[in-house]
């Protein structure tokens, strides 16, 4: 044995000592141990006293309850005290949520409605399985798998959950068509939820896009949309944010990137624990120069308001329309064990000059939701001069026009709310979707009349509602209890010829159609038109 290993041997005993003696005191000092002294190296997780009061109702409440829904209820009213955009998601909503956000979802590919009890195809999607499988608009839907969904109380939601499934999968239904009952299985498949609704040549050299929100789609549909457009001879250019209530903000910001020059900042957040970040443009966008017109209303939101900002301090463009929601708040979404997901505000963001566009959401949430009611009470949706400014900083662009924060977007032009659109005949035919159940009746029983349109363009330029078609649009509507249809108003005689036009144009060309027969005699779409019009002709 050598001098090392005898050491060894020596104090090896008084090592297992100390280890042992150390053991025992650390072990007296852990929890569980009866002793009140500090615990040393090792901390009993602290239950909140939300967690303990839901443990102890559990465990010894009275009555046998739904823990699910008291869960639930007590998170909403937690995020309750924060700001009106941290909500909580529910499992069932998610999917919802997600798809819209996605761009896509999994289904068969039709459009439908219901009239009293029954499904109606209204539109099927070209190329889409539905189509595929031999579906035709106006066929009714009787039965989907072993579900009854004729004449029974169904509702769009409960049809859209039988028709829906993983992409690949088959959903069986039987079909009336033409008072014969057929049976079509249909292969489901991955449908595109658009988020560019329309884009179009408003004039020889004036694009029009209409944008209804900012999905991870929606900066490829754009692109491809300019790309039509340009290759039209677009030379000005009408982007549509109206009642675009926001999403993804680097859909908006890759959008912007298009519209405005090299290394201009476009938008930054900042949060207390949320690190100033800048979103500046990176690339040569399709279009840098030209004349550019922004349209908006107190829909527009979040997103729509980044793009809409950050075109006005820059001097891009020209917002027309009425003052933007105001909602200037980033979340983060998170999921939860449960399924459902929590979508916290982390951060505020900020447009170019600085300003947030965040509007007042101190007095609760109830005081935050009735603010455009309020607005339509003090008078700002019609009268430009009852806009109440929350300015939050003053700030000057570049061509000395004077911006506003704290609220929304201020637009450069003020267009008026419309309120003489809803009188009681008008409001009662908008509430009772009577529009789209009265064409969707005279377009399947009239088929062959609309066949010679080709195009949207053609619809637009060479129909013309009949006194025939509006009388019989009025004996429909007397059977939905619409008051007032045998004393009409010029102005309200118009509206619903021009409605009844445009839902037509959406049967025929979907939501394209839609928007470019509708905008014929937009207020607002005109003023752009007029505005770039006389952009050009400064630069020419």
């Amino acid at each position: 044995m050598n001098m090392s290993n005898r050491k060894l041997n020596v104090f090896l005993p008084l090592l297992l000592a100390v280890v042992l003696a150390l053991g025992m005191f650390l072990g007296h000092k852990m929890p569980g141990s009866g002793n009140n002294g500090a615990t040393v190296f090792f901390t009993k997780p602290a239950r909140g006293p939300l967690q303990e009061v839901m443990d102890l109702i559990k465990a010894k409440y009275v009555d046998t309850l739904n823990t699910d829904k008291l869960q639930q209820e007590a998170i909403e009213g937690l995020l309750s005290k924060l700001d009106p955009h941290s909500i909580y998601i529910t499992p069932e909503e998610l999917q919802r949520v997600n798809e819209d956000m996605d761009g896509n979802f999994e289904g068969i590919g039709v459009e439908f409605n219901i009239t009293n009890d029954t499904v109606n195809v209204v539109s099927v999607l070209s190329g889409g399985p539905s189509e595929t499988a031999g579906v035709q608009t106006g066929d009714k839907i009787i039965q989907v798998n072993d579900s009854l969904v004729a004449g029974n109380s169904i509702t769009a939601e409960k049809i859209r959950r039988l028709l829906r499934g993983p992409a690949g999968s088959v959903v069986n239904t039987k079909i009336l068509r033409q008072q014969k009952m057929i049976t079509i299985p249909i292969k489901r498949g991955v449908i595109p939820l658009y988020s560019v609704d329309a884009a179009y040549m408003a004039t020889p050299t004036v694009g029009y896009i209409k944008i209804s929100r900012f999905s991870a789609t929606t900066y490829d549909e754009f692109m491809k949309a300019m790309r039509k457009l340009t290759q039209a001879g677009m030379k000005e250019l009408i982007i549509d944010l109206r009642q675009n209530p926001g999403g993804y903000l680097d859909a908006a910001v890759r959008v912007a990137d298009e519209l405005l020059d090299e290394n201009k900042l476009i938008v930054y957040t900042k949060g207390k624990d949320f690190p100033r970040t800048d979103y500046k443009t990176k690339r040569p966008g399709l279009f840098e120069r030209g004349p550019l017109a922004i349209l908006t209303d107190e829909g527009s939101a979040s997103a729509s308001e980044i793009l809409a900002g950050a075109i006005q301090d820059w001097d891009r463009g020209t917002i027309i329309g009425r003052r933007t929601f105001g909602k200037g708040l980033v979340q983060e979404q998170y999921d939860l064990d449960n399924g459902g997901a929590l979508r916290l505000t982390v951060a505020r963001y900020y447009v170019p000059s600085g300003r947030s566009i965040q509007k007042p959401y101190g007095k609760g949430h109830d005081d935050y939701n009735e603010d455009i009611m309020e607005r339509l009470h003090h008078g700002e949706l019609v009268n430009k001069d009852s806009i109440r400014i929350n300015d939050t900083i003053p700030y000057k662009t570049a061509a000395g026009r004077r911006v506003y924060g704290g609220g929304g977007i201020t637009p450069d032009f003020f267009i008026p709310f419309d309120t003489a659109r809803f009188t009681p005949t008008l409001t009662a035919i908008y509430t009772r979707n009577t529009f789209s159940n009265f064409v969707y009746q005279y377009y399947t029983n009239n088929r062959a009349k609309f066949s010679a349109y080709k195009t949207v363009g053609d619809f637009v330029k060479d129909f013309q509602l009949s006194n025939e078609v509006m009388n019989e649009f009025k004996v429909f509507a007397k059977k939905d209890s619409v008051p007032g249809l045998d004393h009409l108003t010029p102005k309200d005689e118009s509206e619903i010829r021009n409605r009844l036009k445009a839902v037509m144009a959406r049967q025929l060309f979907r939501t394209e159609g839609f928007y470019e027969t509708i905008n014929q005699e937009d207020p607002m779409v005109k003023k752009a038109l007029e505005v770039v019009t006389e952009e050009a002709k400064k630069e020419q």
